[in-house]
């Protein structure tokens, strides 16, 4: 039995058929994580797949289910990596998966260049503010503002870490998406699919899901838009069948 500290709880990933521990004062993954899980492609038998800006381990857990290979993930908070750490050895899943404590700007100089065939990340969204505007928590303020990783830090990385033809995928804000691609281009990594997310019919797109290969040719693919839930607040059914699973 895996110990929980504090506030933390063991939370289960319903259709993965795991348990994840999380806490509301210092992290709980959100669906923008489990968005990019389930988009990004992944070689199903084997590979070695990396997830920078790992907080809890979310992202690794739920590739763990979609693919047999190796999977790292990074986490720059010591407090985010250990429950990581700990979700991992509670699913009995070290034998595939492992978690670095570290900083993504020197993982390339840390376990080499071109190792990866997918690199995944869950970037902080927003520049950091002035002082007083941040968070007073500094695990939720370090996951939502640029304040030790930047978005070209986090595209560089993932360039570094990927193979030449390897996949990087990131999760973001549309108002980020030409910066995106302007850094992944800067860094070779041409942009290959983009799928919106939207609250509900009728909203604007709140969430953005960017796959890019290295060295990839010109020719980008627009997926179908992603509706959260229906005018009855409910989640439609695509929304569930990546929740739940299907049915």
């Amino acid at each position: 039995m895996v110990e929980l500290k504090d506030d933390e709880r063991l939370d289960y990933l319903l259709a993965e058929d795991l348990r994840i521990i999380q806490s509301p004062s210092v992290f709980a993954f959100s669906l923008d994580a489990v968005l990019l899980a389930r988009f990004v492609y992944v070689p199903i038998q084997k590979g070695r797949l990396i997830d920078l800006c790992s907080g809890n381990g979310v992202i690794p857990l739920f590739l763990s289910t979609r693919s047999k290979g190796t999977i790292t993930g990074v986490e720059i908070q010591e407090r985010l990596y250990d429950m990581a750490v700990r979700s991992i050895q509670y699913n009995h899943l070290e034998e595939r998966l492992s978690m670095i404590h570290g900083d993504i700007k020197e993982m390339s100089q840390k376990i080499g260049f071109g190792k990866f065939d997918i690199v995944t990340c869950n970037p902080p969204y927003f520049p950091t503010p002035a002082k007083k505007e941040i968070n007073e928590n500094e695990h939720l303020a370090i996951a939502r503002h640029e304040i030790l990783c930047t978005l070209e830090d986090a595209v560089k990385a993932s360039s570094q870490l990927v193979k030449q033809g390897g996949k990087v995928a990131f999760v973001h804000r549309p108002d980020r998406l030409i910066d995106i691609i302007e850094l992944m281009r800067k860094y070779r990594l041409e942009p290959k699919r983009i799928q919106l997310v939207y609250p509900k019919l009728g909203k604007e797109a709140n969430t953005l899901l960017i796959e890019a290969i290295k060295d990839g040719n010109p020719g980008l693919k627009i997926e179908n838009p992603l509706i959260v839930y229906t005018e009855e607040d409910e989640y439609t059914p695509e929304l569930r069948d990546i929740l739940y699973g299907k049915e």
